[in-house]
């Protein structure tokens, strides 16, 4: 596992440290993007500025994309490793009213925008709100 967290940091082109090595492990293993304060449950004496500047340094290399679902608390999940995180591949996101949880739909695209002349989308963030496959089985 250790192997291909490193790999993984080595594409992207960050440094493995220890705490980059134990953010990554653990977002790797979600099945939902999660939150800082769900990923500082993890860890039981992180230091909070380290683990924020090591999301930080995550998007900012696109190991991880955040995703605002509008709840007030960012959400992180892993990028695929040829992922740069442009306009044109980015995923929608959907967000489960009833058990609060985000997921990546990484195989349903954000339709093309038309912007007007000039304008330049450096980013795009796509929120479908409902019930998940889960949640409206107990319905």
């Amino acid at each position: 596992m250790k192997e291909s967290i490193n790999k993984s940091l080595e594409i992207k082109k960050v440094k493995p440290t220890a705490m980059r090595q134990l953010v990554l492990d653990i977002l790797s293993k979600q099945e939902h993007a999660i939150g800082l304060p769900e990923l500082e449950a993890q860890f039981a004496q992180a230091d909070r500025t380290t683990l924020y500047r090591t999301l930080k340094t995550f998007v900012t290399k696109k190991v991880i994309h955040s995703i605002d679902d509008g709840t007030g608390t960012i959400k992180y999940a892993i990028c695929k490793d040829t992922c740069q995180c442009n306009p044109n591949e980015l995923h929608v996101h959907f967000y489960c009213t009833k058990c609060e949880k985000t997921t990546c739909l990484t195989d349903i695209a954000i339709p093309d925008v038309p912007l007007p002349q000039y304008y330049i989308a450096e980013n795009i963030n796509m929120v479908v709100k409902g019930l998940c496959d889960k949640c409206s089985k107990k319905n």
